[in-house]
C-alpha cells in the first residue's frame, strides 16, 4: 500500500520548495500568534531604538556611546515602517480569503 497522494493535490510554491496540500486552512493558533509577535517585535524596536540606556550597568556605557557617535531614529523609524508594512501584508494574507 502506498502513501503517496495524487500530484493533483499538491500546490507548491517557491518553485518546489514548499508544498501545501489542496484546500488546507492557516491553523487558527498561527492567526493568534501572528499579530502577538508582530506586536512584541515593536515593543521590542520601540524600547530599544537606542540602546539599553536604563539598564543599571550598561546604562551610562550606552548613553555615552549613543552621545559620541549620535542615533539613528531616522533609519529605525524606516525599519518600524517596514516592519509595519510586512505586518499588514501578513496579517492579510493570513486572515484573508482563501483564492484557491
Amino acid at each position: 500500500m502506498s502513501n503517496e497522494q495524487p500530484k493533483q493535490d499538491l500546490h507548491e510554491y517557491a518553485g518546489g520548495w514548499i508544498t501545501e496540500r489542496k484546500d488546507t486552512k492557516i491553523p487558527g493558533f498561527l492567526k493568534l500568534a501572528y499579530p502577538v509577535i508582530i506586536l512584541a517585535v515593536l515593543a521590542y524596536v520601540f524600547l530599544y531604538m537606542n540602546g539599553e540606556i536604563n539598564n543599571d550597568s550598561r546604562g551610562p556605557l550606552v548613553k555615552a556611546f549613543n552621545a559620541v557617535t549620535g542615533t539613528a531614529d531616522t533609519f529605525m523609524y524606516i525599519v518600524v515602517g517596514l516592519i509595519a508594512i510586512f505586518a499588514i501584508i501578513l496579517l492579510a494574507f493570513t486572515w484573508g480569503k482563501d483564492k484557491h
